[in-house]
């Protein structure tokens, strides 16, 4: 902690409301500051989803940022305002679309657009956004998101910028369920090799009393999925950081070609290694959730089905068309202005929005924390 405090005191802060660079300079060989007056670069916004709390409340969500340290006084506040996502490839004539639509999600993402209460924002979607259910949301989402599924399949840029956007994981995991059961062709399944991994000095301690079968129900944050199903032509997420020479960090998305027992073929269709034909093994990794009072390894591919993904998940990635899946609201601050920004252009974003009884409706709610505001411009 002490060297975090050190580093932080010397450096300046841009605030990037529409992108994540940032740049600065200090004069060297100062004694009098931190760190030598070496420079300090952050990314990000308060506009975008905050630091993780497990089951912090909001007040501890907000202290958690840099603004509410006394770091802060130390900081230099720099904003850029061009959407350069939504400016990349747009005609001049598409210019005042293009501001309109800026303007919108920046007033989602303060929260001044929209009806204001005590402990959210009530937001109307403009109706050419919205898609009907019909009944059927799962069907409704991805028959728009995913037109004509079957004869797309073997195209590996249909799936290279498109993606459907939920908050929650069981939500992501239901629509990916939804379109895997609409592909034809076997499906592997892959279960997770899952064990106790007790040292010398915990040998008969808790972990030695869990058996394999219960270790595999073990859900947690940062947990790789106990059941992978795949099959031929799926897109797919990578979950760590492999080879970054290669492109195989964590976020690239990938189309499954062939598959065996021990490794998996995959073609990159994300980053500057598009096409790039890739291996993926299994790897053996240990959760970092506090919560599970023992220590385990689990054995699997780091890979998720993309189909659909969590808004969270998404952070940073950039999208030509974007499906955003409301069945309820958001329920952290930044979730829906991330959701919305995802996309290149307005015409690119569609919403499917539900009430509490399953009923279509162009209302929803924003979370915006705006104290975390107060100090930043």
């Amino acid at each position: 902690m002490k060297r975090q405090c050190s580093i932080s005191t010397a450096l300046k802060l841009l605030i990037v409301h529409l992108g994540t660079s940032c740049c600065f300079s200090y004069n060297d060989g100062r004694l009098d500051i931190p760190f030598g007056g070496k420079v300090v670069v952050l990314g990000e916004d308060f506009r975008q989803i905050l630091p993780v709390i497990p089951k912090g409340t909001r007040q501890e969500v907000v202290h958690s940022t840099i603004n509410s340290s006394s770091l802060w006084d130390f900081c230099e506040v720099l904003t850029l305002t061009t959407n350069m996502r939504l400016l990349s490839g747009s005609n001049a004539s598409d210019i005042v679309e293009i501001r309109a639509f800026s303007e919108w999600v920046l007033g989602i993402s303060d929260g001044s657009m929209g009806e204001n209460n005590d402990l959210d924002v009530t937001l109307n979607v403009p109706h050419d956004l919205l898609i009907p259910s019909c009944g059927d949301p799962h069907s409704a989402i991805v028959t728009h998101m995913y037109p004509d599924l079957l004869h797309n399949m073997t195209d590996l840029s249909f799936f290279k910028d498109r993606a459907i956007l939920a908050p929650t994981n069981a939500i992501v995991d239901a629509l990916n369920d939804y379109v895997m059961d609409l592909i034809p062709g076997e499906e592997n399944t892959y279960l997770s090799c899952d064990s106790a991994c007790n040292d010398g000095a915990n040998a008969g301690g808790p972990g030695d009393l869990h058996t394999p079968e219960f270790l595999n129900t073990i859900t947690a944050s940062g947990l790789l999925a106990h059941k992978l199903g795949l099959k031929v032509g799926v897109p797919v997420m990578l979950l760590r950081n492999i080879d970054q020479n290669l492109g195989l960090c964590n976020g690239t998305c990938l189309i499954i070609t062939r598959m065996g027992t021990y490794v998996l073929e995959a073609k990159v269709i994300s980053g500057s290694n598009i096409n790039q034909k890739v291996f993926i093994p299994r790897l053996s990794l240990a959760p970092s959730d506090k919560k599970i009072p023992f220590n385990f390894q689990r054995r699997q591919f780091p890979l998720a089905l993309s189909f659909a993904m969590t808004i969270n998940k998404s952070q940073g990635q950039s999208l030509t068309q974007v499906g955003l899946y409301l069945p309820h609201s958001v329920f952290s601050h930044g979730q829906l202005y991330v959701a919305m920004s995802r996309v290149t252009s307005r015409k690119g974003l569609k919403i499917l929005l539900l009430d509490e009884d399953g009923d279509d409706t162009d209302v929803t709610t924003n979370v915006v924390y705006k104290e975390v505001f107060q100090n930043v411009r």
